[in-house]
């Protein structure tokens, strides 16, 4: 069984987390989608919240479960969930040079190999630090995030 990791934060998920994973399930066996948690990021939602959106958001694609990462290398967790590759999205460059050193230390530490799927251009320029920015500030983000995610985002705004 060829089973991939593809890891994030998810804060929040948008339309370019959807568009790779569902990619990256045609390709293998089983995807585990590993909800990590950086804590040198601020969060909108908290770890269980994105949990349970990731859940709602891929629990209809075939191969796809959701898990937390916990605490730990990336490397280990593969090897642990007996996944042979992690799968990351690449929307420019600078994702590149930011996700390649990442790659050879992965590989290096376990053996996972990094697969890199290129973004659809409909959503290279999507983030999610880009779409809590939008959204905190009113603008109408519902074409940039499944519809768990918009309305978890505009819950409470109120109508000016």
């Amino acid at each position: 069984m060829r089973r991939a990791v593809c890891p994030g934060s998810f804060d929040p998920i948008h339309n370019g987390h959807v568009e790779v994973i569902a990619r990256a399930a045609t390709l293998f066996d089983e995807v585990i989608v590993a909800v990590s948690t950086n804590y040198a990021k601020k969060y909108r939602f908290s770890a269980e919240e994105r949990l349970e959106l990731a859940a709602e958001t891929f629990g209809a694609l075939r191969g796809v479960s959701v898990v937390p990462m916990g605490d730990g290398l990336l490397a280990d967790f593969c090897r642990e969930h007996g996944a042979s590759a992690i799968v990351k999205g690449l929307r420019s460059v600078q994702d590149y040079q930011y996700e390649l050193p990442m790659a050879v230390m992965n590989r290096q530490l376990t053996g996972v190999e990094t697969v890199f799927l290129a973004a659809e251009s409909s959503y290279t320029h999507l983030s999610s630090s880009l779409i809590k920015e939008v959204a905190s500030l009113g603008g109408d983000v519902a074409g940039y995030v499944p519809p768990t995610v918009l309305k978890r985002l505009t819950e409470g705004r109120t109508a000016s």
